[in-house]
């Protein structure tokens, strides 16, 4: 499959590339990002070049991964967006964040809502689901935005964990 390119009003998502390495380890590095999203662990460069070479592998086979995000007038790489597969067994789950400069943006809604859009009418996805901790109380206003539904709440490795989801036909009849 191919690696498109997503357009929407302000942003380009495009997927992540060896060339991304650098400025995605120091997004996912940061403190305030990795608070959520590594469960506050500062993780190797090399692993970041890994998921990079796996997000390609997903996107060739599948046709999704994770997208950098970017600013149409700029270019430069302020969060990041996509699909991949987490837990035991693997549940696909959109995921998505944003550089802290560039936060209360509406950033991570627009490029969401941009990748749930694709993911119903190119992928044929029935359903989009995705999970935060119950403290990230941003993450959870944005899922809430692209009118996603709590399905539940489970401890997931020691962590309070929200699941949240929309189906494809709540997506056409809200769009």
């Amino acid at each position: 499959m191919s690696s498109p390119e997503i357009i929407s009003e302000r942003l380009l998502l495009r997927p992540i590339e060896p060339g991304d390495v650098e400025a995605l380890h120091s997004l996912w590095t940061d403190e305030q990002v990795r608070r959520f999203l590594w469960d506050g662990d500062v993780i190797p460069w090399d692993r970041t070049r890994k998921i990079v070479e796996e997000s390609l592998a997903q996107f060739e086979e599948h046709g999704f991964g994770i997208w950098g995000i970017r600013e149409r007038d700029s270019h430069g790489l302020v969060g990041f967006v996509g699909y991949w597969h987490f837990r035991e067994p693997p549940s696909l789950e959109l995921l998505f964040g944003v550089e802290p400069g560039h936060w209360n943006r509406g950033i991570a809604t627009e490029a969401s809502r941009s990748l749930i859009s694709y993911a119903f009418e190119d992928l044929g996805f029935r359903t989009v689901e995705a999970s935060t901790d119950c403290g990230n109380a941003a993450s959870i206003r944005v899922l809430k935005k692209l009118g996603m539904r709590l399905q539940r709440r489970e401890v997931v490795d020691g962590l309070a964990t929200v699941f949240y989801s929309v189906m494809r036909d709540d997506w056409e009849d809200a769009g």
